[in-house]
């Protein structure tokens, strides 16, 4: 078990040049290239000498040059234009509004959609034999969407396999006030509408990321109007993790607890940016999030140009929360680890208990995720099930299935995972139901390779024992980290946010969100907002049509994949140190020090 829950990491990344540079360079690439067309043009090959090597790698690096500088222009519109249009979902699928609950006594901005098959997915009639399917999407600094962002994925799957299937979507800025309870009761309503549409039969629960213990809490407050709950890269244990690979959960220390969200989200007048939150992850792997994404796409750019585009269409989508809902998270989830507990309440007569959770949980993670690891997927079994024989007693049946290699985005973004994973989860819902009590690991041998990459997969269970999936960590160091967060967070609230309250206003709020570093770093590029770029869409056509890529065996570009790996691993180690130390003041702070509060 240990051996199959060792994480992994993995360091991609980039760093995009300046405009003007790329500016200066674009007549050179118009004359090296009409002399490589010259009827003495260069031979190729390793026959090549290094002068002629040289001169063909220039040309190759100019036109990546403008190339690249006209996707990060391309990135920088497609950001404008999907904001001018009041942010849609993502989704790559027809679909249609069942419910919209800012119309509701008590409005949130969430509505309930449906799925609609075209005729290229098969098959497109629903069956009858299969559960529908409710898939809720994380607020977690993007917009909703990614559990359909393509054809190959979980919704998709969903359909493949005959199911009906219903989307929860939400909107950039949530109604003035909105709590997490108030979202709690909409999504309630929209398990019982599905319900309702389908004479009574409960639909299975397909919560992505945070989206997974949105949907615990309601599988635990609907009992017998909720399906199997299927949570994919979910934490509900933050304190869990490992020491050298998932620094995320020691944030609340070093950041002094919760008051750090409610200040951001007063000074932006009652809302917090989701950005915040993306720019959390991002910092997780410098490497990749500064150089390592951006180099590959430099470096391969006459290729992965629209897979770039169309990724970050969903990652530049900031959305917002409320400040009492951001409030509630950071709190209870993130520093006070209260979901687990039991001690999460959800209203003033409510309080979550996972334990009334009756239908099968499945739970997918990946040993290479570095924001939700096994140990935050795992961990609150055994704590709300102290042994095997308790969670046989209460009748129910937990099911975890284990990616070695992914990262957390690749859960619910890869093709490959959506076509063998999730494929997997969604043609077994019915099997698990039939599953004597008990905790087991779900193995996908193959698929059938006679009916394509979409046949059915050969799934077998192995039993396991709850004690197999406890993950010791210093619970006494993070108890003390939530007491200094609630001092802190007292403070504050009292002192301090009634003046913050009293100067804040719209026009700050509009500043602040349009300085975010998310959002500046992006949308520099922009057409409307930058004149040196308007001329890099007719370059880059120009380039298309004469490009001239330099062989694969050119020694300047086997050189210049040795440097972006050297700038790479130096940054990686860059934070391997950073997370050493982060730890290491953690043990000396909060688990030596603080003997008393």
């Amino acid at each position: 078990m240990s051996a199959t829950l060792k994480p992994r990491q993995s360091s991609r990344l980039a760093k995009a040049s300046g405009v003007d540079r790329q500016a200066v360079v674009v007549g050179e690439a118009k004359a090296l290239t009409n002399m490589a067309h010259a009827p003495d043009a260069l031979a190729t090959g390793e026959h090549q000498s290094l002068a002629e090597q040289l001169f063909r790698y220039q040309i190759d690096v100019v036109q990546r040059s403008i190339l690249f500088m006209d996707t990060l222009r391309q990135r920088a519109d497609n950001m404008l234009a999907h904001e001018a249009a009041g942010m849609p979902p993502l989704l790559d699928f027809a679909h249609e509004v069942v419910l919209d609950a800012r119309q509701f006594a008590v409005p949130v901005n969430y509505a309930l959609l449906r799925i609609l098959p075209s005729n290229d997915d098969e098959p497109t009639k629903v069956s009858p034999d299969h559960r529908p399917i409710l898939v809720v999407d994380p607020r977690a600094g993007h917009g909703p969407g990614i559990g359909g962002f393509k054809r190959d994925s979980e919704v998709g799957m969903a359909l493949t396999d005959g199911r009906a299937v219903y989307f929860v979507v939400f909107f950039p800025e949530p109604r003035p006030e909105q709590t997490l309870a108030d979202v709690h009761h909409t999504l309630r309503r929209f398990v019982a509408k599905v319900c309702e549409l389908h004479e009574g039969v409960a639909p299975a629960l397909y919560g992505n990321c945070q989206g997974g213990w949105a949907v615990a809490l309601l599988a635990a407050d609907c009992e017998g109007t909720a399906g199997p709950v299927v949570m994919n890269g979910s934490p509900l244990s933050y304190w869990a993790g490992a020491s050298d690979v998932n620094p995320m959960r020691l944030a609340g220390a070093f950041l002094g607890g919760a008051w750090l969200s409610h200040f951001t989200s007063d000074l932006g007048n009652g809302l917090f940016d989701g950005a915040w939150l993306v720019q959390n992850f991002e910092s997780l792997n410098p490497a990749h999030s500064y150089f390592t994404k951006n180099y590959q796409l430099f470096s391969q750019v006459d290729t992965e140009r629209e897979r770039f585009l169309d990724f970050e269409r969903w990652w530049s989508g900031y959305y917002f929360l409320s400040r009492e809902e951001i409030k509630t998270i950071v709190e209870n989830l993130f520093i006070g680890d209260q979901l687990e507990q039991g001690l999460m309440r959800i209203c003033e007569h409510c309080v979550a208990d996972l334990r009334r959770i009756r239908h099968p949980v499945v739970i997918f993670a990946s040993s290479a995720d570095n924001i939700t690891p096994p140990h935050q997927a795992l961990n609150w079994i055994p704590a709300v099930y102290p042994s095997t024989q308790a969670l046989k007693d209460a009748g129910q049946r937990i099911v975890y299935l284990i990616n070695r290699h992914v990262g957390h985005l690749g859960i619910f973004v890869s093709a490959s995972v959506a076509r063998h994973e999730h494929h997997a989860i969604l043609q077994e819902l019915e099997r698990i139901e039939t599953l004597p009590p008990g905790l087991y690991q779900m193995v996908i041998d193959s698929a059938d390779e006679s009916e394509g990459a979409r046949g059915a997969a050969r799934v077998h269970y192995e039993e396991r024992q709850v004690e197999d999936v406890h993950y010791a960590y210093p619970r006494q160091a993070f108890e003390k980290v939530r007491q200094v967060s609630e001092i802190n967070e007292s403070a504050y609230a009292n002192w301090v946010s009634p003046w913050v309250r009293t100067w804040a206003n719209p026009w700050g709020a509009a500043i602040q969100k349009w300085m975010h570093p998310m959002r500046v770093q992006r949308y520099a590029f922009a057409t409307a907002l930058n004149p040196l770029t308007a001329s890099l869409a007719p370059w880059a056509a120009w380039v298309k049509d004469n490009r001239q890529p330099a062989e694969p065996s050119n020694a300047f570009l086997k050189a210049q994949v040795q440097a972006a790996k050297g700038v790479a691993d130096v940054m990686d180690n860059g934070r391997h140190l950073r997370d050493a130390m982060g730890e290491t003041l953690f043990q000396q702070y909060f688990c030596q020090g603080v003997q008393d509060l």
